[in-house]
């Protein structure tokens, strides 16, 4: 399964995520990471210190999903600059013209 517009396929099921408790919200391509990630924080009591290369590859994936979408966004604004750079007809042809 892929989520549309995407280059990271979604590598969690939704019964995964259902089983837990992964919020609707975080529910992403990196959920497959969250999951670890919430599991670990629950056994280590969250302490900020611990779980460290979980976090930190949850929040890369989290990151390069950020700037595709980012880098989507800008070629959809330079799509549109181009289409307002090219000029407008003020009077429209007729046959007999």
């Amino acid at each position: 399964m892929e989520a549309p517009g995407s280059s990271k396929k979604m590598v969690a099921t939704q019964e995964e995520m259902v089983e837990a408790k992964v919020p609707l919200a975080y529910r992403d391509q990196c959920a497959h990471l969250l999951i670890p990630l919430n599991r670990c924080r629950q056994a280590e009591l969250y302490l900020p210190w611990k779980c460290g290369s979980e976090r930190h590859s949850y929040e890369k994936c989290e990151y390069e999903l950020v700037m595709e979408r980012m880098l989507q966004m800008q070629k959809i604004r330079e799509r549109e600059a181009q289409l307002k750079s090219q000029p407008i007809p003020l009077l429209p042809k007729t046959a007999n013209a």
